[in-house]
């Protein structure tokens, strides 16, 4: 049996790789199970991580929940008795999901060096393991390479075997750049890349739905509509007048600004808007709620100020279920058009 571990920060895509995988591992003969050490609450506040209910599902495991993901830990874990026993259940849960199994494939905390003070950081659970790791890396701008380098090089340094890194979601606008300057600098240092998987807005892509559900609030127009897709998030702080310019420039984005800001507000709903997230608790004229119930946009208010709002959705991502069957199948169109899966599975035999 052999353990993958896939880690990686916050939207970087390592539940939509390790279902790609994990597909693409049945579909050789491996009988594959997904294992999430440390799971994160759902945004609604149910003890349940939805990624391994996702997994869980589509791989048609029959252990329990419970085993798949061991312990729920936020992260504020360090008040109060510090994650009591959760080393102890990790590995009863590990020795019960490897039992009649080819690959467990292991999903990371929500950044690699979560949980250290209690020793259950990703790097200290794959060298208990022996686990090989994957880095899956999202990219900004050239800190993304630097920061990759600086994973790579402590993963190396714990003595793990980093089977190499898979940059994910990769904006189009960046697509050259990871393949004619940051590859070749990983190869230079001494790491591989193992795919190069575009960005697409069917897989990548947050709903207005989750904004509603990472937000709360109310919804004023367009409940029927929530499944639009969000492909940038825009703050609405400029003057009436040069509103309706800057708001061309983007497509099905979310525009958040004050409730109070009604010709801003209506500027925004005569552009291409997914949805319109109005702060501060201010309700807004009646004629912003008119006019995005004939268009269909999802208005919805919060109680939080502007900056709380952009702060709270600024890592949001597309979070897969086992009912989204195009997602499903995306995730593993990536790993067999974009990924040296060969590689990964001549290291899982």
């Amino acid at each position: 049996m052999k353990s993958l571990y896939i880690i990686g920060t916050p939207a970087s895509g390592k539940t939509a790789l390790a279902l790609g995988l994990a597909q693409k591992l049945q579909k050789e003969g491996f009988k594959v199970a997904y294992f999430k050490p440390i799971g994160t609450p759902s945004r609604g506040g149910e003890q349940s991580d939805e990624d391994a209910v996702l997994m869980r599902e589509v791989l048609g495991m029959e252990v329990p929940l419970e085993v798949v993901v061991p312990c729920m830990i936020g992260p504020s874990y360090l008040s109060g008795e510090r994650c009591p026993g959760a080393l102890s259940r990790i590995r009863r849960a590990y020795h019960e999901i490897t039992q009649n199994v080819d690959v467990l494939l292991i999903g990371g905390a929500l950044y690699p060096y979560a949980y250290t003070s209690c020793g259950l950081d990703d790097i200290a659970l794959a060298k208990e393991w022996g686990a090989l790791v994957i880095l899956v890396v999202t990219l900004e701008s050239d800190f993304s390479l630097d920061q990759t380098l600086f994973f790579n090089r402590s993963l190396s340094s714990a003595g793990l075997t980093l089977l190499g890194n898979i940059f994910n979601n990769i904006p189009r606008s960046l697509l050259a750049k990871a393949e004619g300057i940051y590859r070749p600098i990983l190869e230079e240092n001494g790491y591989r890349t193992l795919g190069l998987i575009p960005r697409r807005p069917e897989i990548a892509s947050p709903t207005a739905k989750e904004y509603y559900e990472a937000l709360g609030g109310e919804i004023l127009a367009g409940k029927d509509n929530l499944g639009r897709l969000v492909e940038e998030v825009m703050v609405g702080a400029m003057t009436a007048e040069s509103a309706l310019t800057y708001f061309r420039r983007s497509a099905d984005k979310a525009v958040i600004l004050g409730g109070d800001r009604t010709d801003v507000a209506l500027a925004a709903l005569e552009t291409s808007t997914s949805v319109l997230i109005l702060t501060g608790g201010l309700y807004p004229d009646l004629r912003v709620i008119s006019r995005a119930q004939e268009k269909g946009v999802p208005l919805i208010l919060v109680q939080y100020d502007t900056y709380t709002t952009v702060e709270k959705v600024s890592h949001l991502s597309r979070r897969l279920r086992p009912d989204d069957t195009v997602g499903i199948r995306i995730a593993l169109e990536n790993v067999e058009k974009y990924c040296q899966w060969e590689t990964i599975l001549e290291a899982l035999r």
